[in-house]
């Protein structure tokens, strides 16, 4: 059996037995973006605190919003 598989499996396993398919659906995606931002931080592809506010400023901004 695959690696991830099994991982997915065990992470199953590892729910409550009353969960829902929603439930399970929520745990994988949490996963894999886990994952894909583990991976970004392997390739260097990182912010810093102070370059990720600035952006959420500009986000915030540009759609009309503020923040004190």
């Amino acid at each position: 059996m695959g690696f991830v598989k099994e991982q997915i499996i065990e992470l199953i396993k590892a729910l409550p037995d009353d969960s829902t398919l929603e439930d399970i659906h929520y745990h994988l995606y949490v996963r894999e973006k886990i994952e894909r931002g583990i991976q970004a931080i392997h390739e260097g592809r990182v912010v810093s605190q102070e370059e990720a506010e600035k952006k959420v400023q500009e986000w915030l901004k540009s759609s009309g919003q503020s923040q004190p």
